[in-house]
């Protein structure tokens, strides 16, 4: 039950219905609009609910859902119905392409993959368009809405004569236009035309007895007259027989369409029904999408868990406007059923109140709702509303009397599955009387077990449902100090008018303000300064909590950037070690074969003095490079000054040197070497000196391999492959082991050694070696197809 009958006026259902109705494509839709109405069936709203968010997932993902001709045909079909009727070709058209449209619907839904939209494919289950029927449509007319040439082979050879005719009727029209023209019989820019169905030229009235002929008609001025020269009688004739073959061939084309229509009339008013279900589906998901709606979870019984609701109507008024809604959290339960909402005027009691109605009355007609999502809703049988001026001068009644006569009602028939909205309760009539009977009214909802809403201003009310189990209070918040509502619900609390504190603060005498105090006495100023101070206090802690929240997400944030500053170093770290490491690899070995070079020069030379002391210059000269390499002592300190871009820096307690590239806040970019590296300001010192910088061996051994103090491009410019075929066993073994200790040090992950088939002997030589050395793995042939074994591959540690 909902009441009273204006009910949907007073929540403003009427305007959700009038913006449904501009959101529907077609008249179907719309009626559909029209016929929605408050349900209280479960698995009813459960179907509408569900079919409404499937459509809103579909516009939400851009599906290709057909949203064209979405024509309204239940006239076409009333008169197909008649036997001896046809339809006209503007009727099939529209058949035509809005039976296309259901097809299309059915096939693009139907086909969806398993478990999706499952609510919209039920809706057209049952629901049949026979291809043949369109293929019928279709021969007769196009996409355009004409009637084909090709409908029948007579239609066919019809306009086939009848354009032929009109071909030979123009060309001899226009040679005797052209003839009366130069006579001066007709004006210099006259063109034949058409009166009562045949061609005609226009005549100069003074020489209309020049040209034989009929006359049809004549100008406005009576200076021109029309005239169907004689010689094109027969031609004209010929031409209207045609077109009345054509039109009576066309007529018995309609006439067998529309029997075959006839036949298929019943599935095609349920198809017509569906495209309209479609339509008025769209329009709610649609506006759902406008309001920002969610499908809440449901539930059998009365129930209202809503986070973050606003009013629909308000929030599109709010979001033209570029304004914000203050959404409201509400919790309606079996232990928790009345909420009793107090607080300033216009504070927001009446529009929370409101909401609250045109929301739930939305989620029963089958209509998602405006909140957030992991809301809930439940089932009520009856809605309740007394709000506003209700005074009536027919019946003779106040707007008191009219509040009781609702009362009267809600105490009557609401039960425990009735939802009842009460705005301003209690007022209207002198303010003890009224709050006593209002006081009696809400126990006695409240021991019928009525969920509802209720606004009011009355002391005793509140007091009332402090104590009072299944009631609770509710207060709209009220910023006292700048005089404004904040339009936020809080339960668990009453709410204050603020009436003396808004009295004194804009200005009132303060003798008209102090005698009203004493006048509602201490207990009263005492009851609303304590409201005052909690609502004081709260926003204080609310203010408190917001710069803690904030701190704790600026904390964790610092903290998330030591944690990737550490980690950041702690790889740097690793990446100089391992770069030093290869350093120390290469110069060791590039020293090891300059000495066997010198000694085995000396040996050859049978140490001659000259070619000895050569031999001894060249070791030192390549001693002194190498010296240059080394790391140098640690820079001097510089204690004072601020950094700036450009400066030799260190890291406290650390012995590398970079240069500032630049500062930032609190941080810094530092290049060390070839690394960039960020860290805090506080974390660098000032040094004298230049940062060395890394050089370039230009010693090359011969063999292919250049020493170079450059880790990284050692190992872009290092390839893991080595061609050894053709060369004698000794000169191979010496490439081999060049090439194993430098993909070692490198940390190549694998090598492959091509050595060929022949007899052998290369491979046995280096599997031999390779077999000896301490980082290979595992050795192996290549695959049959890169070479069988006539390539070795290494597999390093």
């Amino acid at each position: 039950m909902i009441y009273p009958e204006n009910f949907e006026i007073k929540i403003g259902f009427a305007q959700v219905r009038e913006i449904l109705s501009e959101l529907c494509l077609s008249p179907l839709g719309r009626q559909y609009v029209n016929r929605m109405a408050f349900l209280n069936r479960h698995d009813l709203v459960e179907r509408l609910l569900q079919q409404t968010e499937e459509f809103k997932q579909l516009l939400e993902a851009d599906a290709e859902i057909p949203l064209q001709h979405y024509f309204d045909v239940t006239s076409y079909l009333d008169r197909a119905a008649i036997v001896g009727t046809y339809l006209d070709v503007p009727a099939f058209f529209e058949i035509k392409m809005s039976l296309r449209t259901i097809r299309d619907s059915l096939r693009f839904i139907s086909g969806a993959e398993e478990g999706k939209y499952e609510a919209l494919k039920a809706l057209g289950a049952n629901i049949t368009v026979e291809r043949s029927l369109i293929a019928a449509l279709d021969k007769v007319v196009d996409d355009a809405g004409v009637v084909r040439d090709d409908a029948t082979p007579e239609l066919q050879r019809l306009k086939r004569d009848l354009i032929s005719q009109q071909g030979i009727l123009r060309n001899r029209i226009q040679s005797i236009i052209k003839h009366a023209k130069s006579e001066g019989w007709t004006p210099a820019d006259a063109e034949p035309t058409i009166r009562g169905g045949r061609l005609v030229i226009p005549v100069i009235t003074e020489y209309k007895r020049r040209l034989k002929g009929l006359i049809h008609d004549e100008s406005n001025t009576g200076q021109t007259v029309y005239i169907e020269p004689e010689a094109i009688f027969e031609l004209n004739n010929d031409i209207k027989d045609l077109h009345n073959a054509y039109n009576r061939e066309l007529v018995r084309i309609l006439t067998g369409l529309t029997n075959t229509l006839r036949h298929h009339i019943p599935e095609l008013r349920k198809a017509y029904q569906y495209l309209g279900l479609l339509d008025f589906i769209r329009a709610k998901a649609a506006f759902a999408r406008r309001v920002e709606a969610v499908k809440p979870t449901l539930h059998k019984y009365p129930h209202i868990s809503w986070k973050q609701a606003v009013h629909p109507l308000l929030y599109l008024s709010h979001k033209q406007a570029g304004k914000t809604t203050v959404p409201m959290d509400l919790e309606l339960n079996r232990e928790q059923r009345i909420l009793l909402i107090s607080g300033p005027n216009a504070g927001g009691k009446s529009v929370s109140l409101k909401t609250v109605g045109l929301v739930q009355y939305m989620l029963q007609c089958g209509m998602l709702i405006p909140a957030g999502d992991n809301s809930e809703g439940g089932i009520f049988h009856d809605i309740f509303i007394d709000i506003g001026d209700e005074q009536s001068i027919e019946n003779d009644l106040s707007t008191y009397s009219s509040h009781l006569t609702n009362m009267k009602k809600f105490v009557t028939v609401a039960d425990n599955k009735s939802l009842v909205l009460i705005d301003e309760f209690g007022t209207g009539t002198e303010p003890v009387l009224g709050g006593a009977i209002a006081e009696a009214v809400l126990q006695t909802l409240n021991d019928s077990k009525v969920y509802g809403v209720i606004t009011t201003h009355y002391t005793n009310l509140k007091n009332y449902a402090e104590r009072t189990a299944g009631i609770i209070n509710g207060a709209m918040r009220y910023d006292h100090k700048n005089l404004q509502p904040l339009y936020q619900l809080e339960i668990g609390k009453p709410g204050s008018s603020f009436a003396i504190e808004i009295a004194r603060k804009i200005g009132l005498p303060k003798h008209i303000v102090d005698k009203a105090s004493s006048l509602v006495g201490k207990d009263k100023i005492r009851y609303d300064r304590l409201l005052e101070e909690l609502e004081t206090e709260k926003q204080e802690l609310e203010k408190k909590t917001r710069e803690a929240t904030a701190l704790e997400q600026k904390l964790k944030k610092n903290v998330k950037e030591y944690q990737d500053l550490k980690n950041f170093l702690e790889d740097s770290k690793q990446d100089i070690m391992r770069e030093a490491k290869g350093k120390a690899k290469l110069l060791l070995k590039d020293a090891n074969q300059k000495i066997e070079s010198t000694i085995q020069q000396i040996k050859q030379n049978q140490a001659q003095k000259e070619q000895t002391k050569e031999a001894r210059k060249e070791l030192e000269t390549f001693a002194q490079e190498v010296r240059k390499e080394e790391p140098r002592p640690a820079h001097k300190r510089i204690q004072t000054g601020a950094l700036k871009e450009g400066d030799n820096v260190a890291l406290i307690g650390q012995d590398s040197v970079g240069q500032l590239v630049g500062i930032k806040g609190k941080t810094a970019e530092v290049m060390f070497g070839g690394l960039k590296t960020i860290v805090k300001v506080d974390n660098l010192e000032r040094v004298e000196g230049q940062v060395a910088k890394p050089k370039k061996s230009k010693m090359d051994t011969g063999d292919g391999y250049t020493r170079g103090m450059n880790i990284t491009q050692r190992m872009a410019d290092f390839t893991a492959t080595l061609d050894i075929r053709g060369e004698f066993a000794e000169n191979a073994l010496t490439k081999v082991m060049n090439f194993t200790d430098e993909a070692i040090m490198l940390g190549m992950p694998e090598i492959k050694i091509i050595h060929g088939r022949g007899n052998g002997i290369l491979r046995q030589v280096v599997r031999d070696y390779l077999y000896s050395v301490r980082e290979v793995a595992s050795l192996g042939s290549e695959v049959e197809e890169r070479g069988g074994d006539g390539a070795t591959l290494a597999v390093l540690k």
